[in-house]
């Protein structure tokens, strides 16, 4: 994706996830033979006026897909934000003299950037690493009809249906199923009833280990107190409001507030992560 393609999805006024829905459904929806003048302005002349019509007149379809990922409870202007970023990848590659309408030709790449974001987001234990993995993943969620774990039955016909094993069915479910327990103990909780896994945890009374910790505690924290010195002040304001703060601010809330686009704040996060990570070695 050009630089010059990547602001044009902020085009739209911004605000909350209502308002920015009201504001593209005003947006007309192209006729065949306007969508493919403006594709072969955009083609032949690089005419970014051209482009920007094919994509503002296409965010409605990039919002009703991102709606259908609101299962994995992750913000919802973050899944649109990647959808559109799959949106202008497939406008740049469109080709209008193949026959087909650009919806259907950008629905692979609208969803390929929204599976990604969910696959890096939904949880600290990755569920899917291999592309049969994760073909898997998001066929098992959209096929199973109820909380309850599936049968013999089920599990052989989503197996035949997806091409894998049923071992894979099976333990794919019991990823899908996992729920994150509490570590601690609850405050309330009756020790001779409750189970958390501090319980089984061996002591660290010795004083000689809690100064030793405390000494890495300090040191560590220092390292990245002094790591974070070597970013500028905005690359360290969205490292601390993207994973410091405990009200975590999304790509869009950061793009209003520096008055740029949210794909540059992605830019400038992980660049300033990459950083980071440079300076702690």
């Amino acid at each position: 994706m050009t630089k010059s393609l990547a602001p044009l999805a902020m085009s739209v006024p911004q605000g909350n996830i209502e308002a920015y829905v009201t504001a593209i459904h005003s947006v007309p929806i192209l006729s065949a033979e306007e969508e493919r003048e403006l594709a072969l302005k955009y083609k032949d002349h690089d005419d970014l006026n051209a482009v920007r019509e094919l994509i503002l007149s296409h965010l409605r379809f990039v919002v009703h897909i991102a709606r259908s990922y609101s299962g994995y409870g992750l913000p919802q202007a973050d899944l649109i934000q990647e959808g559109n970023v799959g949106l202008m990848k497939a406008v740049k590659r469109f080709d209008p003299e193949v026959g087909v309408r650009l919806i259907s030709f950008a629905v692979h790449w609208i969803k390929a950037e929204i599976h990604e974001f969910v696959l890096r987001n939904w949880r600290i234990v990755k569920v899917a690493t291999t592309k049969a993995q994760r073909k898997l993943f998001f066929n098992l969620r959209s096929q199973k009809k109820s909380l309850n774990w599936l049968n013999n039955d089920e599990v052989k016909a989503v197996a035949e249906d997806l091409g894998v094993p049923e071992a894979e069915v099976r333990q794919m479910e019991s990823r899908l199923n996992a729920r994150d327990a509490s570590f601690d103990m609850p405050a309330d909780a009756d020790d001779d009833s409750t189970f958390a896994p501090e319980s089984f945890l061996e002591s660290e009374n010795d004083p000689a280990l809690a100064v030793e910790k405390n000494n890495w505690d300090e040191h560590h924290s220092q390292r990245l107190s002094n790591a974070m010195q070597t970013l500028d002040q905005r690359s360290r304001e969205i490292l601390a409001a993207r994973w410091l703060s405990e009200d975590k601010a999304t790509l869009h809330e950061l793009a209003d507030r520096y008055e740029i686009s949210a794909e540059r704040i992605r830019q400038l996060e992980s660049n300033a992560l990459n950083k980071l990570k440079s300076a702690m070695l």
